[in-house]
């Protein structure tokens, strides 16, 4: 799928939150949204998946405006793994997959076999196999997000928004619920706090200060230690690798610099 944003603009009263967004996702691209905390990431995703709606400006889904398209035609394009859920009721695992399903249904239509057999296919996926009829509220936070991916895989669409889904997660299961995504080959969108996990899993970057866009590029062309400490305000080190790999390396304020140390950081 693709996704275009046109000048994507949104207002809280008067306070203009985004100030003319333009973005292009290509087909099977892995495209991470970067920027500081207040910067206005969710805030545009949640134009995008359609929880707010932009006050200025246009969203095309493989060409088509999404304002042209009713809510279950946008959910069957894309689907959702947010930072946080909550639920009212003790749902099982098994139930909260299913819930993928909707955008397929008509009102008060049963689940099928085939629903089934989507949703135990895609608890595979995530390999959470025999969780089925575990409580979803048992789940530990990381469990938790692969049954919400689980979930966006039954939905089958072509495209995944990821709105911050690994944030409150230790280091094992961000990488567990990344390797997964990008596992799959599909089109992904996603709002990421940290820049390590942007370099190792998105194909192209977009960064967002105060409502616009700062800068685009891979996450070489984009990453450098004067873009970060103009973006985030922090001094760091980018390594390199083998195979166009790197890491970022931050430097505390409280850390005693030698003139060697601050010859490096321009490395």
């Amino acid at each position: 799928m693709e996704l275009l944003a046109e000048a994507v603009k949104y207002f809280i009263g008067k306070k203009e939150i985004l100030k003319g967004i333009d973005l292009h996702l290509k087909p099977k691209e892995f495209l991470g949204i970067i920027g500081p905390n207040g910067s206005g990431k969710s805030t545009f995703l949640k134009c995008v998946y359609r929880v707010q709606r932009p006050s200025e400006g246009r969203i095309f889904f493989d060409g088509q405006s999404m304002d042209e398209l009713s809510y279950r035609q946008s959910a069957l394009m894309l689907a959702v793994v947010a930072q946080h859920n909550y639920y009212n009721f003790d749902f099982s695992v098994l139930d909260v997959v299913l819930m993928g399903r909707s955008p397929h249904k008509k009102m008060l239509e049963r689940d099928n076999e085939e629903d089934y057999r989507l949703a135990h296919d895609s608890l595979e996926v995530v390999g959470l196999k025999g969780f089925e009829k575990r409580n979803f509220s048992t789940l530990s936070g990381g469990e938790q997000q692969r049954v919400i991916l689980a979930r966006a895989l039954t939905q089958g669409s072509e495209c995944l928004v990821l709105d911050e889904p690994t944030n409150h997660l230790d280091i094992k299961y961000q990488l567990e619920i990344m390797d997964i995504v990008k596992s799959l080959n599909h089109t992904v969108i996603s709002a990421i706090h940290d820049l390590n996990i942007a370099c190792m899993y998105c194909d192209r970057l977009i960064a967002i200060r105060k409502g616009e866009v700062v800068g685009m590029g891979t996450p070489e062309e984009l990453l450098t230690a004067d873009f970060i400490k103009n973006l985030y305000d922090v001094d760091c080190r980018i390594q390199h690798f083998e195979g166009g790999r790197m890491n970022i390396v931050y430097v505390p304020r409280h850390w005693k610099m030698t003139d060697r140390d601050r010859n490096e950081l321009k490395v």
